[in-house]
């Protein structure tokens, strides 16, 4: 499981007296990992893809959107860890709040990592670093693998 550490920058970046953001609480690994895809109109309209890992929430903007095309490659840029809850949330984050403006979720789902499928020994940590993540996610708007490389 993620440690508390994981999901620091997550909590200090926010003032939950103000958001209605998830708090920063780690939970154990679910029994179907999850992934999330939000449309996030913040100061630039963006969507941020979440993939459930180790008991957070590992998280990457992408500023062009999300392309239905496997051959189309778009640029995400990690930004910090989430809570596993934050992949039910939507809402307004108020002005004032770091990533002020309104969430609401583009696709959601689970995925199973091919690499243990392919009973390689890979750890999602590992793969992370060498940004060779391969997974298969399993919903109606994203199908199909998911190769960042």
């Amino acid at each position: 499981m993620g440690s508390k550490s994981s999901l620091k920058e997550y909590q200090k970046k926010r003032n939950f007296s103000t958001t209605p953001e998830p708090l920063a609480i780690l939970k154990k690994k679910s029994p179907q990992e999850k992934f999330v895809i939000q449309l996030h109109h913040a100061s630039h309209k963006h969507y941020d893809f979440r993939i459930e890992i180790d008991g957070v929430l590992k998280s990457w903007a992408i500023p062009k959107g999300i392309s239905t095309n496997p051959k189309i490659k778009r640029l995400a840029i990690p930004t910090e860890d989430h809570p596993i809850s934050y992949a039910q949330f939507e809402g307004v984050i108020p002005k004032e709040n770091y990533g002020a403006g309104t969430v609401m979720i583009w696709d959601y789902g689970t995925y199973r990592n091919i690499k243990h499928v392919e009973r390689q020994n890979c750890l999602h940590e590992k793969m992370l670093a060498k940004w060779s993540h391969r997974n298969l996610l399993k919903r109606e708007k994203i199908k199909g693998q998911l190769c960042p490389h």
